[in-house]
């Protein structure tokens, strides 16, 4: 019997997903989580077919979680759904392990495509997204600033553009001020900038966080 576990925090999403999912696999046992420290803790005591993950969610990021679960079951499917564009975390969740990654607003039908595919054990990737990595490859794409950052270190990024403290950062992530402020300093030399100000003004200009 088919096995999916659905993780993003907005009930509505999840109980969408999931009527869309059980048109198409009546049968399945679908589960929702509503956070990825959930996702995590499911994902381990017990076996999936296919994951389904939001991006961002309270305390640790999805991408986070995909890699923390990656490492344990490195061929298990996760889909990665996400209201943030492609340019900006495609490629990230798919180094970090992903299947596909899916806009929120796709049609019912491209989810459905996309579950089908993963489950054959291969890869779901939109054709601009196709052309993105095909420009890495043959070393075509110019590197942005912030696609030289970590993970975390993007994470990190966007929260201190946002206006966000380093100890309201700390407790998104569940580690130290202190801790935050060293991410922000390499943020800082990775990007050859000098402020929060500047940041701001990068985040703002390639469309990282809404305008404020």
């Amino acid at each position: 019997m088919l096995r999916i576990l659905i993780a993003d925090d907005h009930s509505v999403v999840r109980q969408g997903l999931e009527r869309i999912l059980r048109r198409e696999y009546p049968t399945a046992v679908i589960q929702e989580v509503s956070n990825a420290e959930e996702l995590v803790k499911e994902a381990m005591k017990s076996e999936w077919d296919l994951i389904i993950s939001d991006l961002s969610m309270p305390g640790r990021t999805g991408l986070e979680a995909l890699g923390q679960v990656k490492e344990v079951f490195p061929k298990l499917p996760i889909l990665i759904l996400s209201v943030h564009p492609e340019e900006h975390y495609a490629i990230r969740a798919l180094k970090a392990g992903a299947s596909g990654y899916l806009s929120k607003d796709m049609a019912p039908e491209e989810l459905i495509a996309a579950t089908h595919r993963v489950l054959m054990g291969r890869k779901y990737i939109t054709p601009s997204i196709a052309e993105k990595l095909t420009d890495e490859m043959n070393g075509d794409h110019l590197k942005l600033p912030h696609e030289s950052l970590s993970d975390r270190e993007f994470e990190v990024l966007k929260l201190l553009a946002a206006g966000k403290s380093l100890i309201e950062i700390g407790n998104i992530f569940s580690i130290s001020a202190t801790t935050v402020s060293t991410y922000r300093g390499r943020i800082l030399k990775k990007m050859r900038l000098r402020t929060n100000a500047d940041l701001t003004k990068y985040a703002i200009g390639h469309k990282l966080i809404d305008q404020i």
